[in-house]
């Protein structure tokens, strides 16, 4: 008889697959807390290639009821709101909290809740009965309570902007008291003064941006309005409506900061902004906005990463003069100082196959879905690892490898985009790492990053394992005969499902999310530091 200790050794290096994945291949099932955090830090309750919003919905529940940890839960829609910038994911959690723990929903109701729209969301998801409520209760009407008076004006103005729901429906069902006569008179203009409680005493009890807006608002000429923009500070949008030339238009986007400049330039060009009829005052606001999108400063300062520009880049219309295009070139660029260092190179898989042809927030209305493929979230996380790690290697695949050479010219959005094109078919997760035995087996690597949404279905691995989890072994051996001690894999899911190729362990780190935080876990995972995505969660204080 063959020898049992033997075998017996060699098979406990494969662990063997617990679940199937969406598409139909061996796939191993994440713990509830981990299912539950990878889904905060990409999930959007929009349809995605493989899940149905409702499906997204129900396994959100099903897991929320698997973790009993309502610290947990605090921490986590804080995580998901503050560092993977999400907006219906910590709402829901923030919901879920009020009828499991009121004082960890207070705790944490500012923190998420930090912009009108979050709130608008968050009372939409009461309203509509999904989380078991239906209306406030007094819990949750001492918390809008308090952020309604607590809240800046000009935060309160934002709000105000949008409907279903309105900022109204939240002040009626809210009812707050009003701290003073200035919040009494504001609540009563935006609420049209339907009620006695917030009428002001005079109209000069409105706060000056409220008073300067209607000044504005009621102008009889695009020259005095252009001159009311002068003393005036308040978000654009609220602008917009009543804006009654390219003169007032230019007015606005001089009041703009860089991010809203980079957000509208759309909507800049369809009101003429940049008309080069205009002639020198055309021009002139093409080199302003230019200049204030590449500012060098700015961008370092606030430390903005390239996914923001490849976002406008992507959704700038062809008319957007290409000057202000270089700009975007050259921000994403200087952004890519902000994106850190590894410890050594590394493998980076591209996954390219078809169902990364999704929008990367889901499929929403018509009008309303994103541009932004998973690809090009994908293409754009290895174009910036390479960037600052220029000894990396990229490996676009699908079913097969694609050779891909990377011109030091190119910039970080043409790369980027270029990388995107590749592949379309299905997917094989373990082609990377293998690519990485043996086409790159004499070369040291501090470890493999994996791009992809995990929905791996083509090649299996030995006993019972996936075929990532054979490949890493190989690449685990290959690389400590190399003098590369504790290389490491990890692996970055775009997209909310609850399964992954490779099992969470010390050398396997799988982290979810689209946002800038993800670089920084992981050049965390391969510097030895706590990179653990779960802890990255716990880690948070409350």
């Amino acid at each position: 008889m063959a020898n049992r200790t033997l075998f017996s050794s060699i098979k406990s290096k494969f662990v063997r697959t617990d679940t199937r994945n969406e598409a139909g291949g061996r796939a191993y099932k994440f713990t509830p807390k981990h299912a539950l955090a990878q889904m905060a830090a990409t999930g959007c309750f929009n349809g995605v290639y493989y899940a149905r919003a409702e499906s997204q919905l129900d396994e959100m529940r099903k897991l929320i009821v698997q973790v009993d940890d309502d610290v947990f839960l605090a921490k986590l829609a804080v995580y998901a709101r503050e560092r993977a910038y999400m907006k219906d994911m910590p709402a829901a959690l923030l919901v879920i909290l009020s009828k499991r723990d009121t004082e960890l929903m207070h705790r944490v109701f500012d923190r998420v809740v930090d912009n009108g729209r979050v709130l608008r969301t968050v009372f939409q998801m009461i309203r509509s009965g999904q989380f078991g409520r239906t209306s406030l209760s007094s819990s949750l009407q001492r918390a809008f309570q308090r952020w309604l008076n607590e809240a800046s004006v000009g935060k309160l103005l934002s709000a105000s902007i949008g409907h279903d729901p309105s900022l109204r429906d939240i002040l009626r069902m809210a009812r707050p008291t009003p701290k003073d006569n200035a919040r009494r008179a504001l609540f009563g203009w935006l609420t049209e003064k339907e009620t006695e409680k917030w009428a002001p005493a005079t109209e000069t009890d409105l706060p000056a941006q409220v008073q300067g807006l209607v000044a504005y608002s009621q102008a009889d000429t695009a020259e005095a309005q252009a001159l009311i923009l002068g003393d005036l500070s308040v978000r654009w949008d609220l602008l917009a409506d009543a804006a009654k030339a390219p003169l007032v238009w230019k007015a606005i986007a001089r009041q703009m900061g860089p991010q809203a400049l980079r957000m509208n330039l759309n909507t800049l060009l369809r009101h003429e902004v940049f008309a080069s009829g205009n002639g020198k005052a055309g021009r002139e606001m093409v080199d302003y906005v230019a200049d204030r999108i590449a500012d060098a400063d700015a961008i370092r300062r606030s430390r903005q990463f390239p996914y923001q520009f490849l976002a406008a880049y992507l959704n700038a219309s062809d008319e957007i003069p290409q000057k202000i295009k270089a700009a975007l070139h050259q921000a994403a660029e200087i952004s890519c100082g902000n994106v850190p260092e590894l410890p050594g190179p590394v493998v980076i898989g591209l996954d390219t196959s078809g169902s990364m042809g999704c929008p990367v927030t889901g499929y929403r209305g018509r009008g309303a879905t994103t541009k932004m493929r998973c690809v090009d979230v994908a293409a754009l996380f290895a174009a910036a690892i390479l960037r600052r790690n220029p000894d990396s290697v990229v490996i676009p695949f699908d079913t097969r490898a694609y050779g891909v050479r990377v011109d030091p010219g190119n910039t970080i959005l043409s790369l980027s985009e270029r990388l995107a094109k590749y592949g379309g078919g299905g997917t094989d997760c373990s082609i990377p790492i293998r690519e990485a035995n043996t086409k790159y087996g004499k070369r040291p690597f501090a470890g493999c990053v994996l791009v992809s949404d995990n929905e791996s279905w083509v090649g299996t691995g030995r006993y019972g394992s996936t075929g990532v989890m054979t490949e890493w072994q190989a690449f685990r051996q290959n690389q400590k005969r190399l003098g590369v001690s504790s290389p490491k894999l990890v692996c970055i899911d775009i997209q909310p499902y609850g399964s992954t190729q490779a099992p969470e362990r010390a050398d396997i780190l799988n982290i979810g999310g689209f946002s800038d935080a993800v670089f920084n876990v992981v050049a965390s995972c391969l510097s030895d530091d706590a990179g653990r995505f779960v802890a990255e969660v716990e880690s948070i204080e409350l």
